[in-house]
Parts: C-alpha cells; structure tokens; sequence
C-alpha cells in the first residue's frame, strides 16, 4: 500500500505496520475530551490483555479492537470487567 492510508480497503491489505498505524492514527483523532485519561486507558488494556476472550488484539464478545474501545471515556466492557469513565 505504500503508506497510502485508503478508506475503503480491507485489512489483508494492510502490512502489520500499516495496520498498527491505522489504529493508532484513529486514536490520535480522539478528541481530548473523549479520551480515557491514560492511566484509566493503560488499566483497560492491562484487563484486557488478561481476558479469555481477547485474540489478535481484538474482543471475542463484540469484535471490536480493544485499543480503541479502551480509548474512549464512554466506553464500557462488553463482559463487565471495566466501565465508562464518570465525569
């Protein structure tokens, strides 16, 4: 793809690098205001990182990327194991 971001492609056609930039560049994005503070965000990925149902950085439960539903404050587990930031 040389490092061309495009829209409407498909993972597999992504290199890991790109694909990991990807999701990196979405949660730059976030605005400030919605973001999980960073030692709530670390916390989050810590659970995560020990849940059965984590694989290939994704949740087994809703299929979303962890690093980006663990990013924003207003996001919840789908199993319970952590919750939404209170204002």
């Amino acid at each position: 793809m040389s490092g061309v971001k495009c829209g409407k492609c498909l993972l597999s056609e992504f290199s890991m690098n790109e694909f990991v930039e990807t999701v990196q560049d979405y949660i730059s994005l976030i605005p400030e205001e919605n973001k999980a503070p960073p030692d709530e965000y670390s916390k989050r990925l810590d659970i995560c990182k020990s849940c059965d149902q984590l694989t290939d950085g994704m949740c087994g439960e809703c299929g979303c990327f962890v690093e980006i539903r663990a990013a924003k404050r207003n996001m919840n587990c789908p199993v319970n194991k952590w919750s939404s930031v209170s204002e």
